[in-house]
């Protein structure tokens, strides 16, 4: 039976299974989400309505269960929900679609020929062909020509220029000699997801859309090249880029190019001080928006929009102070402004901003939009998710966006018969009067005569969002019979910058303050049993979860997953080090105690709570020497602790297993720490 056969007859069976469970249910405990679902569990992605509004093309994920990977083809339905059927097939990844201009043709990047090329397959016919055929180099996502007969895209090319020559002897024969030395002289030479990078830089090709063959080079030079978009008269393309003396030391002050086709020459048509990026043209050719700051030496800063005529001139401030950077930015069909998302408040909702008026919100409602692609009559694609709804397809006018129309759920057969926890906002007051926003999950079989574990997760970043979509995590929690408090702390996105600048050159600090206001507001509910107070996080919530058993014993137990904990080993071996410079205000050889103060490893000796850490064994953005020190100074000391070690896992971890591990990993640690119940709160 072919894989794709074979998941179709194990969905048709566990749809069965959980009609039946509904069926028999009566005087019986409901099914809870089980760790079984999580294998199951598919994603959605990449949402692409076709010009002429007919289709709508996406990418559909699930997990090969034998050789522990993530694969994806893509799907295809109609606009009014019919013929929902697999568009691309195989045992693959096919992702990034993109329709042709003439809504006959979808190119899409595929590992089909044991590397990702760029491929084209005909809507009618099915018939593929692959446009590229890179030895050694893998192409960005595809941009089509207004006219559909070219696509853009990026590519990494090396820099062969030699850094420091030497030459061997002459190599015996059949001598089997170590490898040799790798050069390095970049401020950047690896990067987590990827490990050491070739020396290089992205630059932009342009092949022929219907004859594919050696694409041509559009762009040179020692510069890195992104944010592609084609001008209305497809003349021009449009790119974001650095091309600027000692552009390694300024990632943060991009402009935005004009690259002339026929002639090769590139135009600065920004200037600025800061970020310039995403240019997006309008369909009348006169406009770009695009996106950018003034640096004011954040270490994150929103970005505004912007808009200017198509030869860089008329600049002006378009949109500005909104709750987090503008993304999915897209014109309106008659140029008279852009749609954009926005993550305000835990929600994701579409804006639109026209050239000359008042923005208006154009969704309303607690849930999450992810993906915004529009078509020539007004009709929208997107993805929505909301506390007990994972993401599915969905469409809508964007004159009717209240008659929003859910397409596919590709996990529906899964969640069926499924008892979800219930989910409640709360706002609470922190220590110095900040108001912040979280959400308390009670646990599935909440009886409210009964007091539960709770257990107090924390996002990474910190510049994050916890957001009001669907989380198996947490529903398996409280499925498990514990409730889960989630905020989102000074420092998050959703709330402006001042908010975010909450933790500039503070972090970890009085984020602190306001997670421990969040567990007093749970606890305030009544039922929340606070002799069994958990907490973990990762990355950033590492960090604060290594931070808070240092300066509280109020948890039974904790998770540090992939944490820093030595703020001056950490800026010398991470791979995001120019962002995290600013985070300080001097660098740590100039002041160590800055460094050491704001570091968990400072108070590891103050530390009473059994405390685990988890890290992958790749990790580069905070790398495994972070969760190793932490861990030794716990054993030396003779505190109560473990070390989980991932193999081969980046940050945030990857494999569906492992990730499915770390879930167990954390049950099995609280599990083991749960002290008897306090009846009744203080």
């Amino acid at each position: 039976m072919s894989t794709t056969k074979y998941r179709i007859a194990l969905r048709a069976f566990l749809m069965l299974a959980s009609l039946v469970a509904i069926t028999d249910a009566a005087g019986q405990k409901p099914r809870l989400l089980d760790k079984e679902t999580f294998m199951e569990m598919e994603t959605i992605s990449d949402p692409e309505i076709a010009p002429d509004s007919q289709r709508i093309v996406f990418t559909r994920g699930w997990i090969d269960q034998v050789k522990d990977e993530s694969r994806s083809s893509l799907w295809m339905a109609e606009v009014d929900g019919t013929r929902v059927r697999e568009f691309t097939r195989g045992a693959w990844r096919d992702r990034a679609p993109a329709w042709a201009p003439d809504s006959k043709r979808v190119a899409f990047i595929s590992d089909r020929s044991g590397t990702n090329q760029i491929h084209v397959m005909w809507v009618d016919t099915g018939e593929v062909a692959q446009l590229t055929h890179l030895a050694g180099r893998e192409p960005g996502e595809p941009h089509w020509s207004p006219d559909g007969k070219q696509i853009a895209f990026t590519m990494r090319l090396p820099d062969e220029d030699p850094i420091l020559e030497v030459k061997l002897p002459k190599k015996p024969r059949g001598a089997e000699w170590a490898k040799p030395a790798v050069i390095i002289d970049r401020l950047n030479w690896a990067a987590d997801g990827r490990g050491q990078l070739e020396k290089g830089y992205t630059h932009v090709f342009v092949v022929d859309a219907a004859l594919g063959g050696t694409p041509r080079q559009v762009t040179d030079g020692k510069y890195n090249h992104t944010d592609l978009e084609w001008s209305a008269d497809g003349q021009t393309l449009y790119v974001s880029a650095i091309r600027k003396a000692d552009a390694e030391y300024l990632d943060l002050d991009s402009e935005i190019y004009a690259v002339d086709l026929k002639t090769l020459s590139i135009k600065p048509l920004t200037d600025r001080k800061g970020l310039d990026a995403s240019p997006t043209a309008s369909p009348d050719g006169q406009w770009i928006a695009y996106t950018g700051y003034d640096d004011r030496n954040y270490t994150v800063h929103l970005h505004n929009l912007y808009v200017m005529d198509r030869n860089g001139g008329s600049k002006r401030l378009w949109i500005d102070a909104l709750a987090d950077s503008p993304k999915f930015i897209t014109w309106a069909p008659d140029s008279s402004g852009v749609y954009y998302l926005v993550d305000e408040r835990g929600s994701i909702n579409v804006y639109f901003a026209p050239l000359r008026g008042a923005v208006r919100k154009v969704t309303e409602g607690v849930h999450t939009l992810n993906g915004f692609s529009l078509a020539a009559n007004g009709q929208a694609a997107t993805l929505r998710s909301t506390f007990h709804e994972a993401r599915y397809l969905a469409t809508f006018r964007v004159e009717e966006p209240l008659r929003m129309k859910k397409l596919v759920d590709v996990n529906a057969d899964v969640l069926a018969g499924v008892k979800f926890a219930n989910v409640e906002e709360l706002w609470f007051t922190s220590k110095d009067g900040l108001r912040i926003q979280g959400w308390l999950v009670k646990p599935a079989d909440f009886d409210a005569n009964k007091k539960y574990p709770l257990v107090l997760r924390i996002h990474g970043g910190p510049w994050l969002m916890y957001d009001v979509g669907f989380s198996w995590e947490s529903q398996n929690f409280a499925a498990n019979g514990y409730a889960v408090l989630y905020t989102n702390p000074r420092g998050s996105r959703g709330y402006g910058q001042e908010f975010i600048n909450g933790v500039q050159t503070s972090f970890p600090g009085k984020d602190f303050d306001d997670l421990m206001a969040g567990v007093d507001a749970a606890i305030a509910k009544g039922w929340v049993d606070v002799n069994n107070l958990f907490v973990f996080g990762g990355s950033a919530g590492g960090v604060l979860t290594a931070w808070i058993v240092g300066h509280t014993n109020r948890f039974a137990a904790a998770v540090s997953l992939y944490p820093v904990t030595n703020w001056h080993s950490f800026v010398g071996t991470t791979d995001d080090l120019t962002s995290w410079n600013r985070q300080f205000k001097k660098y740590p050889w100039e002041d160590p105690m800055e460094y050491a103060l704001r570091s968990p490893l400072h108070y590891v000796s103050k530390v009473t709570t059994p405390t685990m850490i988890m890290t992958g064994e790749a990790d580069l953005r905070t790398p495994i020497s972070q969760s190793e020190e932490f861990y030794r100074a716990l054993k030396v000391l003779k505190k109560e602790t473990l070390l989980v070690r991932m193999p081969d896992e980046f940050h945030g971890w990857r494999r569906p297993s492992h990730l499915l591990l770390r879930q167990l990993y954390l049950l099995a640690w609280f599990d083991k720490h749960r002290r008897p119940s306090i009846t009744s709160a203080p």
